[in-house]
């Protein structure tokens, strides 16, 4: 399977760059995303959960980033083991370039990837338009948790300032939103 796309960012590349390789940022944005712990350098242990129609697996796997070129490119090694539902491995490489202005991105990648197990008997159309709608969600995801840092200052939440928490308790007091709340609201 291969997929190859281009997204337009409305931040600078920079701001890209270091939210590309912010933890936090990308397992609020990645669909079924659980965890993300860095593993060593540029190397990162991850859980998943994901729906390849009627099989649901929870994968578990590392993700390497070699190839480093900060901040225009890096191409990401990953592989996971899903029990008895499958694997998956491949490598996705990603560039980054500035805008049409100052204050856009153009980020493109090009992904290769392999699945074996009960994944590849479900059949590669299936399989290939879960991928897709993973990476059309991440960046749907991605491009509202970057439009919203920039449009609100960092830890404060929108509007009154003694808002509660987004559980509803904790009434006047300050406090620091999640990326996920920020995300969970767009």
């Amino acid at each position: 399977m291969e997929l190859t796309e281009t997204h337009n960012l409305p931040v600078p590349q920079n701001v890209a760059w270091e939210a590309l390789n912010d933890t936090e940022i990308l397992r609020a944005c990645i669909p079924g995303c659980e965890s993300i712990e860095a593993d060593g350098e540029n190397a990162y242990v991850v859980a998943m959960t994901v729906s390849v129609g009627p099989a649901k697996a929870k994968f578990k796997g590392r993700m390497n980033l070699v190839d480093i070129d900060a901040p225009h490119t890096y191409t990401i090694v990953f592989e996971g083991q899903g029990g008895p539902a499958g694997f998956g491995k491949g490598q996705a490489k990603v560039n980054l370039e500035p805008g049409e202005n100052a204050d856009s991105t153009t980020l493109s990648y090009t992904a290769n990837a392999q699945v074996g197990g009960k994944l590849a008997q479900i059949g590669s159309r299936l399989v290939d338009g879960v991928a897709r709608k993973i990476a059309r969600e991440f960046f749907k995801h991605f491009s509202s948790a970057q439009l919203m840092q920039n449009d609100e200052p960092a830890g404060e939440p929108e509007g009154d300032s003694d808002a509660a928490t987004a559980d509803g308790a904790g009434e006047g007091k300050k406090r620091k939103r999640s990326w996920t709340a920020w995300i969970l609201k767009s």
